[in-house]
């Protein structure tokens, strides 16, 4: 039912937006830091988890370039990804820029790539 992606532009935004997402996240920087500390999210016990989830990400949304299927799975795991980032925030009530600006931003691209590429 769902083949390649098509465009596959949007699909190479997303890639590139959470392979620079997952190096940010490998040492975090300050904003991440603070996000994690803000959803009560222990990093430095299981930020590397989080690291290894994104990256599976883009490596599953690169091969769906060219394999039908693996592309759609891997942009609606990042969709559930951002889905569970953003109930974190809403149970830990750390609704500031943070929440706004990446997590619901980044839940939006993920959401737009899904519809864009995939069911237009």
């Amino acid at each position: 039912m769902f083949d390649v992606p098509s465009p596959v532009w949007p699909t190479v935004v997303l890639i590139v937006i959470l392979f620079g997402d997952a190096l940010m996240s490998a040492v975090p920087v300050q904003f991440i830091r603070d996000c994690m500390d803000g959803v009560r999210f222990p990093v430095d016990d299981w930020g590397w988890a989080l690291v290894y989830v994104k990256l599976v990400a883009v490596a599953g949304l690169l091969v769906g370039i060219w394999q039908p299927g693996v592309g759609v799975a891997a942009t609606a795991g990042v969709i559930a990804y951002f889905v569970a980032a953003a109930i974190a925030h809403l149970r830990a009530r750390f609704l500031n820029s943070t929440f706004w600006v990446n997590c619901l931003g980044m839940l939006a691209i993920s959401i737009g790539v899904l519809v864009y590429s995939y069911l237009i």
